[in-house]
C-alpha cells in the first residue's frame, strides 16, 4: 500500500495591500501643553523632533477602540467585510493583557470570527512586521485576505517629567488589508533586529519586580512603567544604519532609488526622517510622509496612519510605488516596497 500525502495549500503567486485606515487620537496636544513638567519649549521640541502637537486618545478610549476603528476604516476601503478575513495580526506594545490577544478581542469586534488571530511586540516595526506576514499567508495559500493592525495608546505609558521620549508620543492605530493579486504588490521584506542595544529604547521597569508582591497588591503601591530611550544613540542608530536598510528592500524589489514615489518611514523624528531622504538619492518630487508633525510618534500606528494621510489627501495615489520602514525597541527593523491602494 502506497504511503498517504498531504494536500498542498493553493498558493497564489502575488499579493498587495488593498484598503487602509486610520483613527487617532481624539486630543488634540500642543508642545506649550507639556512643555512645563520637562522644563523645555514649544521651540526646543518643533527644532529637535518637528513636533507640532500630537494626538491623544481620552481616559474612556481603550487600544482595542483604537484598533477596531482603524479595522473598519480599512476593510471598507477594501471593500470586503469582516467574514471575508482569515486571519488578524495585530502590533502593539501598549495592550494591558498577556493573555487572550487584542487580535481575538479585534477579530470579534469586526466579525471575523472564527479568524486566526494573535499579536506580534515589535514596537515602531510592528506593522512591516505585520505586512511581511501577511504576504507570506497570503501567497502561502493560509489565507485568503488579512487584516494587520498597527495600534498603540502611548499616552498609557508616558511620564510626562521624562524629556527622553514622553514628549514623543501619540495615540492611534492604523491597519491595512492584504490579499491576492494579479501582480506583485508587495516586495521582499528586509528585516532583522539587534538585541544586544535593547537597553536603548526601554521601560522603566518590569513586572517581574513585583513577582513577590502579595497577591491582591493595589495599582497604586506599584511604580507604573514608563518608558525612556537614549536619543542621541537611536538617532545615531536610525539615521546611520536604517537608511542602508531601505536600500537593500528597494534593491529586493527589484528598483531604483528613483523609481520610488513615495517614502513612509516610521514618524519618530523629523531629523531622522530629512536625513534618510537625503541619503536614499530620492526623486525630488517623492512624496515624504511626515504625519509626525501633527500626530507624534504612535510607534506600531505610525505607518500605516501617515499611508492613511496620504491617500485621504490626495498626497499619493493608488498605484504608487511607496518604500516604508519601520524601526525601534527591540531593536528591531523591517522594510518593504509596497504598492499603495
Amino acid at each position: 500500500m502506497s504511503r498517504p500525502t498531504l494536500r498542498a495549500a493553493q498558493p497564489v503567486q502575488h499579493a498587495r495591500i488593498l484598503g487602509v485606515g486610520g483613527v487617532r487620537g481624539e486630543n488634540v496636544v500642543v508642545n506649550d501643553d507639556i512643555v512645563g513638567p520637562i522644563d523645555s519649549s514649544d521651540e526646543w521640541i518643533r527644532q529637535r523632533t518637528g513636533i507640532v502637537s500630537r494626538r491623544r486618545a481620552g481616559a474612556d478610549v481603550a487600544v482595542e477602540d483604537l484598533a477596531e476603528g482603524a479595522a473598519l476604516g480599512a476593510l471598507a476601503a477594501a471593500g470586503i467585510t469582516g467574514k471575508d478575513v482569515d486571519a488578524v495580526i495585530v502590533s502593539t506594545v501598549t495592550w494591558y493583557e498577556q493573555t487572550p490577544s487584542l487580535a481575538t478581542l479585534v477579530a470579534d469586534r469586526i466579525g471575523a470570527t472564527p479568524a486566526a488571530a494573535y499579536d506580534i511586540s515589535a514596537a515602531c516595526a510592528g506593522y512591516a512586521y505585520g505586512i511581511a506576514q501577511a504576504d507570506a499567508l497570503v501567497r502561502s495559500g493560509a489565507a485568503g485576505h488579512v487584516l494587520v493592525v498597527g495600534v498603540e495608546k502611548m499616552s498609557d505609558f508616558i511620564d510626562p517629567t521624562d524629556r527622553s521620549i514622553s514628549f514623543l508620543l501619540g495615540d492611534g492605530a492604523g491597519a491595512a488589508v492584504v490579499g491576492p493579486s494579479d501582480t506583485p504588490g508587495i516586495g521582499r521584506t528586509i528585516w532583522g533586529s539587534d538585541g544586544s542595544a535593547a537597553k536603548m529604547i526601554r521601560q522603566t521597569h518590569s513586572w517581574l519586580d513585583y513577582r513577590d508582591a502579595p497577591p491582591g497588591t493595589l495599582v497604586e503601591d506599584i511604580e507604573w512603567p514608563t518608558l525612556r530611550q537614549e536619543g542621541p544613540s537611536v538617532y545615531k542608530w536610525a539615521v546611520f544604519q536604517m537608511t542602508p536598510v531601505a536600500e537593500q528592500a528597494i534593491a529586493a524589489a527589484g528598483l531604483r532609488a528613483e523609481d520610488i514615489d513615495v517614502f513612509i518611514p516610521h514618524q519618530a523624528n523629523m531629523r531622522i526622517i530629512d536625513h534618510m531622504v537625503k541619503k536614499l538619492g530620492l526623486r525630488e518630487d517623492v512624496v515624504v510622509a511626515r504625519d509626525i508633525a501633527e500626530t507624534g510618534n504612535t510607534s506600531a500606528a505610525s505607518i500605516p496612519l501617515a499611508t492613511e494621510r496620504l491617500l485621504r489627501e490626495g498626497q499619493a495615489k493608488t498605484g504608487d510605488l511607496a518604500l516604508q520602514i519601520g524601526f525601534g525597541a527591540g531593536l528591531a527593523y523591517a522594510a518593504q516596497v509596497v504598492v499603495l491602494p
